[in-house]
């Protein structure tokens, strides 16, 4: 079996590659990554420490792709991923299109002339902003809840957010990119006649992410606070109570090989939740005090003023992909969290060696 990943000197692509290896040394991985992002070098050199070929492809260039070797499968690991992309002023709405749609565009024809079964790695910011925005919530032990006592929008409940949410924008740039990106590979696949399957991620975490407050959250967070550097509760009163899932990328590594292995997509759901769910989330202010208890005292600054995009409580309902593919994560969050602790205090320089 041969694996192509795309985004691999990332970090969620890096750790697929590495626990795909683990789990089945016999697997041929090639990963393709554009190196743009500070910290894939220290990814590639491991990545080639363990016998992973890295080759240097940006897939915003349809001959870079053309070029590679057939696989039996192309894992896309590789996004854009801020859902500030394309109005922060970092990047363009055009950058952000090109990379997250017209790249995925040149990989879907890669998968239809090696007949290749194609993964789609996807977020939970394809689901409507503003009725999450505008979520009833109500604040315990220091987080964000849903108000059960009153009506949520369809396709949410105490669980999370579940496959059956409004899609409908306003989503954000980057969330209509990664939904787009959806209805593309679902339309490549049925035409063109090869498997595609979508797994709509909560956050990613674990040691060795890239920290950037837009992004990679818990990372950020956690070694920011351990070197004292100025943290803000942003919005929602200054309260710190917003909450997100977390999943480490490793646990996605089974999901996947099911995947892979199953012959036929009859009756079976294309699109699934992989998340941390609700016995993985925390707030920001909860995050904090697990910081404090670890690291000793830091204080957090407060800005009330709201944020474009952000929403007080994302955690994703991965019930579908439990019942379809018998999945569920593995590593608990304290697991998580100790894991990026101690790569934190290992690496003293991380954010400045992640981060842009």
């Amino acid at each position: 079996m041969k694996i192509l990943v795309t985004g691999i000197c990332g970090f969620v692509g890096s750790v697929l590659a590495r626990t795909l290896r683990e789990i089945d040394p016999a697997l041929k991985i090639l990963g393709i990554d554009n190196f743009i992002r500070p910290g894939s070098e220290l990814n590639r050199m491991e990545l080639k420490r363990r016998g992973i070929e890295v080759r240097h492809a940006d897939l915003r260039n349809a001959s870079d792709i053309d070029a590679l070797p057939p696989a039996d499968y192309l894992i896309d690991a590789a996004a854009n991923p801020s859902v500030l992309a394309g109005v922060d002023g970092q990047t363009s709405s055009r950058q952000l299109l090109e990379h997250n749609l017209c790249g995925t565009v040149n990989l879907l024809e890669y998968c239809k002339a090696a007949k290749a079964g194609f993964i789609l790695l996807s977020t939970s910011r394809v689901y409507a902003i503003e009725p999450l925005a505008q979520l009833p919530v109500r604040i315990a032990n220091g987080a964000f809840e849903p108000d059960t006592a009153r009506p949520l929008p369809p396709g949410i409940s105490e669980n999370g957010v579940a496959e059956s949410f409004s899609v409908q924008p306003p989503l954000s740039l980057y969330g209509s990119s990664k939904l787009a990106s959806e209805l593309i590979a679902l339309e490549y696949g049925a035409t063109f006649g090869f498997p595609v399957w979508i797994n709509r991620c909560g956050v990613l975490a674990g040691a060795g992410q890239f920290g950037r407050a837009d992004q990679g959250i818990f990372a950020y967070w956690i070694n920011a606070y351990l070197r004292r550097r100025p943290l803000k509760y942003i919005g929602f009163d200054g309260t710190g109570a917003q909450v997100r899932d977390a999943l480490h990328p490793a646990d996605i590594a089974p999901l996947l090989l099911k995947q892979i292995e199953k012959t036929s997509q009859s009756g079976v759901p294309r699109i699934v939740n992989v998340a941390g769910g609700s016995d993985r989330s925390m707030s920001l202010a909860r995050l904090s005090e697990w910081c404090a208890q670890r690291f000793g005292p830091h204080e957090v600054a407060v800005d009330r003023t709201p944020r474009p995009f952000d929403i007080p409580w994302m955690v994703l309902d991965s019930a579908l992909a439990a019942k379809t593919w018998d999945w569920k994560p593995r590593q608990t969050l304290t697991e998580i969290l100790d894991e990026i602790a101690a790569h934190a205090e290992r690496h003293c320089n991380w954010l400045e060696t992640s981060s842009a």
